[in-house]
């Protein structure tokens, strides 16, 4: 008996001690995010040696996710979360439970969203239909400045722009595919699968990526569309002022950490995955099996991740971030909230 029951306490402990990890997603099975995780994870736990198990925890906005985890989860050291940038649009102008600066980042894509709009379509003259989605806050300014340029008024807003509200990714997509409405966003992953083989779509504009010195870069899958460029194309200048100056805020905050992986920062086993990511984006089968579905986009990984995490952190000032707030209001209808203990 004895023996048996040393036998047991044995494997219990090399059980205990090589427990599955758990990525956990705030939002449900198919989503852009979910989609993501499900490519990253399967190649990650090739170079991690364990097995990586995928938790949706779906909710309003996808935010009970993500507060489930700063309350209840990063305390487990096999329990990994994975942001979006919906969760860095809520971190600027909602009350959350979670705040990045409580956090270790592990790594992250350096991702970018593209714009899409219906072929059939006159964007200088006709109203654009677009989903209010979770994180489409800068999308929605994105189309304001298009639409009525820098100069802030709801009548333009009102006439230019119908912010539809209530529908979830999949009844956008559906909806977009039948032309009821004329502009959608997905994120590299999902536009390829989602957008890029109807024929009746074409590529709108793109927010860019994040440079290392905190300029924007040209997409470097869908290069020669971004915002900047397309706004001057339709305007005769590059964008400025109030709106812009929030709209490139909450961009930032939104692709910056658009797809990120976080753990506790006394987390012992953090070292360990960041060992497996490098490995994994310097290995050129797991490359290439990420970019065939999620596109060729830079990685920052371990401290390289926590540089470009405080740098987009720092970005937080009085002006833009009120601005931000009063526009996503009075524009948008949401009920957006001034953090002044943001601000660097």
């Amino acid at each position: 008996m004895k023996k048996i029951i040393t036998i047991l306490a044995f494997m219990f402990a090399t059980t205990a001690a090589k427990a599955e990890y758990t990525m956990i997603v705030p939002q449900k099975v198919g989503g852009g995010t979910s989609v993501w995780t499900t490519i990253v994870a399967a190649e990650l736990e090739k170079h991690l040696g364990e097995t990586i198990i995928i938790e949706h925890r779906p909710g309003a906005r996808d935010i009970p996710g993500f507060n489930d985890f700063h309350n209840e989860l990063q305390s487990d050291d096999k329990t990994i979360m994975v942001s979006h940038g919906g969760n860095g649009v809520s971190f600027l102008i909602e009350n959350v439970d979670y705040n990045y600066n409580d956090y270790r980042p592990i790594g992250m894509m350096n991702l970018d969203i593209i714009v899409a709009k219906r072929k059939d379509i006159n964007v200088y003259t006709d109203k654009i239909l677009f989903s209010a989605g979770s994180g489409q806050t800068p999308e929605g300014l994105a189309i304001f400045m298009m639409q009525c340029g820098t100069n802030l008024t709801k009548e333009c807003w009102e006439e230019k722009v119908a912010w539809v509200k209530g529908m979830s990714g999949g009844e956008r997509r559906l909806a977009f595919k039948r032309g009821e409405l004329t502009g959608t966003r997905e994120n590299p992953a999902a536009y390829k699968k989602h957008v890029e083989p109807d024929q009746n779509a074409e590529i709108w504009f793109t927010h860019g990526i994040a440079g290392p010195n905190g300029e924007r870069l040209d997409d470097p899958e869908y290069p020669g569309y971004q915002f900047e460029e397309v706004y001057k194309a339709r305007w005769g200048e590059y964008p400025s002022g109030t709106v812009y100056e929030a709209y490139s805020l909450v961009r930032a905050f939104r692709d910056g950490l658009q797809k990120a992986l976080w753990v506790s920062k006394d987390n012992p086993n953090a070292d360990e995955i960041i060992a497996a990511m490098e490995s994994m984006i310097n290995d050129p089968e797991s490359m290439a099996a990420i970019i065939k579905t999620a596109g060729n986009y830079p990685w920052v990984v371990g401290q390289d991740a926590q540089n470009h995490t405080d740098a987009i952190l720092s970005l937080v000032q009085p002006d833009p971030l009120m601005d931000l707030v009063d526009i996503t209001n009075e524009l948008m209808g949401l009920a957006s909230v001034f953090k002044p203990e943001l601000i660097q």
